[in-house]
């Protein structure tokens, strides 16, 4: 599990592809304070990985059919930079918000506005998804816990402070860019509740 405050940028060292499937090799300096150890979990752009090999200041980790179709893991490429988060230890604070690393699609970047020291983003999602998604509520953006500032049928803001901007790559992101999202665990469940109640 994780929380969706990044702790650090890395950047994509190699990138191997067969069919679906892909192993990526990722750099960072945080990886020399974490000591990452083959079968860790590490959120890569807010997304679930295991580590299958180490080494110094680098990772590799594998990824399954499944994640490659759902996420933007597909179009990343060599010297790319990407989100990073280690699993949540049972012994810190939870900052963000519980983000199980389980990318459920990605949006495209449509808007952005500055706003004096802030900066808001606009995104296109599929529309089965907008159940999931509501004001004030929470959302994992490649992997950083989001507030939500609007939602409407298919599209959905959150705003950026510097400190956001500077330390992950969502200031990095251009209009067209295909990002990844977690809606909130919470807001699954309670739907699902009610899918099922009106079923009965």
């Amino acid at each position: 599990m994780f929380t969706g405050i990044i702790k650090g940028i890395g950047h994509v060292v190699a990138i191997q592809r067969l069919e679906d499937t892909a192993k990526l090799t990722v750099a960072a300096p945080l990886f020399a304070e974490l000591k990452p150890q083959p079968g860790d979990s590490v959120a890569v752009n807010g997304i679930c990985l295991t580590v299958t090999a180490v080494a110094p200041g680098q990772l590799s980790v594998e990824a399954m059919p499944e994640t490659t179709r759902l996420t933007n893991l597909g179009q990343l490429k060599k010297d790319d930079p990407v989100n990073l988060e280690p699993a949540l230890g049972a012994t810190e604070r939870l900052d963000g918000h519980f983000v199980l690393g389980h990318v459920d699609t990605t949006a495209k970047l449509i808007q952005r506005v500055e706003d004096q020291n802030a900066t808001t983003l606009t995104f296109e999602i599929a529309p089965e998804y907008d159940e999931y998604i509501v004001k004030k509520g929470s959302i994992a953006i490649d992997g950083i816990s989001l507030t939500v500032t609007q939602s409407t049928p298919q599209q959905f803001s959150v705003s950026l402070i510097p400190y956001t901007q500077d330390q992950t790559t969502l200031g990095r992101r251009q209009v067209g860019d295909l990002v990844n999202i977690e809606t909130d665990i919470l807001g699954k469940y309670i739907v699902g509740t009610q899918r099922k109640e009106a079923i009965q």
